[in-house]
């Protein structure tokens, strides 16, 4: 909603204009009236809308064109002011004042007009058989308000008309023409709708009519005023109600009678809650609200922001299989401008056997969102209403930033739930399949076709009784340039071909150039185990590398096998990066184990309650 609002008066000559803001700031009819009024501000507690509102006066013969044009240009809203005794006053407001202005307004954001009879208390009939016809051929008029700057007849009704076309205009909501609401309009409640049918099944019931009742208005319908509501709707349309519930088709009537009963104010207060603007688009402020995320660290869902994606999963998984079709996951998607996920998102999480989003796969896709553009994910959670449903100010309450990387070192500790792999290999080392193996899909499953293909793959992986997330990042082969995203990471995953012999150079030369002396935890991974290893042309060979420079051993890896392949290799790759400051020889003490057994029973008796809350809520 705007800030301010700038109201300016033109007109004829001696039709009134100055006096009525003077009747308006002082509250009586001026005895001498100069030829043209100061600019008035008046303060915003002081307007019935609560917003600051500039009055700015015109003058024929103290101001020039060029300045009346820069006024025009200024304004949101005119008062076209004539005389109800002045027929001539009235015949230019069509020939001459609406043509002038629409001339000097962008056509595209049109200023609304206010007509304004002045001097009612000199004439006993009123001029508003000639008036409306006007009203009917010009949608830019907002209304018509017949007042006397001498007896203060109407006068507060006019600036508060005014500010009123300002704050609350009916030409982005409303066709006069077509006797209906513009498409945009249409669109907006559409998934206001959506969002406040909170159990999908195209009804507004009692209490989601009240929860949007209370949303909008912060007080809720008693029982007969919201029985009224529907008996309206009933009376009007035969499938405005059904099972005692309001249909889309009833809501959007009901805001249709609002506007035409010159009530819009009620439908703008709902889009306004809904993040709207003037033009019926999402704010940048309510879709991109302020997040601050210092450097080294990382974002993440919090708890009740998982819960929320639960419970907008179960109210789309329509047939309980805990998979959304794509008829389903298009349906949860309906209240965004467009689709956000694309086809790569079935080769990037977990998927039934059908090719459809799992419950853990939606989940982890939500969880890469956040980690990678939590921007993008702001933006989501905000088409999906986060903010209002779940009552917070905005949609990063849904989020936590995590403390930066070293203190995790010095600590000693991570209180992190998401970690990435970067994944390095040469050419047909077989990176790819390494990332689709994470999500349980052997040789047989991995047919992706290339404008499909992802380089991000996302699971979960249990660490001593912790569930945590792990996202694996295929790195493309080039050890010549590495950016700071590409050795940015919480472990390295360095993959080979056990039966090609060229294949352990790339790692082997990658590791001595960009991470021998990091501290970032690395892993070598002979891949395509189950053909016959080759000696690799090397000075010296994958596990005589691993012990000159203190590493795990390699770990043979295959995803060519009848069940989905083993998770033994990425459960090593998580507990490395929760882990980065144990080294190799601790990790093989069973005082470590101990140790990170021990944190991590508490860990999991506090993961066993949310499970608990998780599958009560479902």
């Amino acid at each position: 909603m705007r800030k301010d609002v700038r109201i300016l008066l033109v007109g004829e000559p001696k039709v009134g204009k100055t006096s009525l803001i003077m009747s308006l700031v002082s509250e009586e009819f001026p005895d001498e009236v100069p030829p043209r009024a100061e600019e008035i501000t008046i303060p915003a507690d002081v307007t019935p809308e609560r917003v600051p509102t500039h009055i700015v006066d015109y003058s024929e013969a103290e101001q020039s064109d060029e300045q009346l044009f820069q006024e025009i240009s200024k304004a949101n809203v005119i008062c076209i002011v004539y005389a109800v005794n002045n027929k001539k006053s009235i015949e230019r407001v069509t020939s001459h004042w609406i043509p002038l202005i629409a001339d000097r307004t962008d056509k595209d954001s049109r200023v609304p007009l206010i007509l304004v009879g002045n001097k009612s208390d000199l004439v006993e009939h009123s001029s508003m058989d000639t008036i409306l016809p006007i009203m009917n051929q010009y949608s830019e008029i907002e209304t018509c308000v017949e007042c006397s700057a001498k007896t203060l007849k109407n006068i507060s009704e006019l600036f508060y008309y005014a500010q009123k076309a300002v704050l609350h205009p009916t030409g982005p909501l409303y066709c006069p023409e077509e006797k209906e609401m513009k498409a945009a309009c249409v669109k907006a409640l559409t998934r206001i709708f959506k969002v406040s049918d909170m159990d999908n099944d195209g009804l507004l019931s009692d209490l989601e009519l009240n929860f949007f009742q209370r949303t909008c208005f912060n007080t809720p319908l008693a029982p007969q005023a919201l029985e009224d509501v529907k008996n309206v709707v009933r009376r009007n349309m035969a499938d405005g109600v059904q099972d005692n519930g309001l249909t889309l088709k009833g809501f959007h009537f009901l805001h249709t009678l609002f506007i035409q009963r010159g009530r819009h104010e009620t439908t703008w207060t709902v889009l306004r809650r809904f993040g709207y603007d003037d033009d019926l688009e999402l704010t940048q402020e309510y879709l991109f609200p302020p997040l601050k995320i210092p450097p080294d660290c990382t974002t993440e869902l919090n708890h009740n922001a998982y819960l929320f994606l639960q419970s907008v999963f179960d109210k789309h998984d329509k047939d309980r299989d805990c998979a959304l079709s794509p008829d389903e996951l298009k349906d949860l998607f309906s209240v965004f401008p467009y689709m956000p996920w694309g086809p790569d998102v079935n080769n990037t999480v977990c998927t039934n056997e059908q090719g459809w989003i799992t419950y853990q796969g939606y989940l982890s896709q939500w969880t890469l969102t956040t980690y990678l553009d939590v921007q993008r994910c702001l933006e989501y959670l905000g088409y999906l209403g986060y903010p209002i449903l779940c009552e917070q100010e905005s949609q990063a309450a849904a989020l936590t930033v995590t403390r930066n990387k070293r203190i995790d070192l010095q600590k000693k500790q991570t209180q992190r739930n998401v970690f990435l792999c970067n994944v390095f290999g040469a050419r047909g080392s077989g990176k790819s399949g390494f990332l689709q193996g994470f999500l349980g899909r052997n040789l047989m499953r991995q047919k992706i076709r290339h404008e499909h293909k992802s380089y991000y793959a996302i699971s979960t992986a249990y660490v001593y009784g912790q569930e945590k997330y792990l996202l694996l990042h295929e790195v493309l082969p080039d050890t010549d340039f590495l950016s700071e995203t590409d050795l940015s990471c919480d472990v390295v995953c360095l993959l080979y071909d056990v039966s090609n012999p060229r294949s352990f150079e790339f790692c082997a030369r990658l590791y001595k150039n960009h991470f021998m002396d990091s501290r970032t935890p690395c892993l070598l991974v002979g891949a395509k185990a189950d053909l016959p290893e080759v000696r690799q042309q090397y000075s010296l060979s994958p596990l005589d590398f691993c012990r000159k420079h203190k590493l795990p051993a390699p770990q043979r890896f295959t995803c060519n096998t009848a069940e989905a392949p083993s998770r033994d290799i990425y459960t090593k790759l998580t507990t490395k990066a929760m882990y980065p400051h144990v080294t190799q020889a601790e990790m093989k003490s069973s005082t470590f184990w101990l140790r990170a057994s021990l944190g991590a029973t508490v860990f999991a008796v506090f993961g066993f309650a949310v499970y608990k809350a998780l599958l009560k809520h479902r």
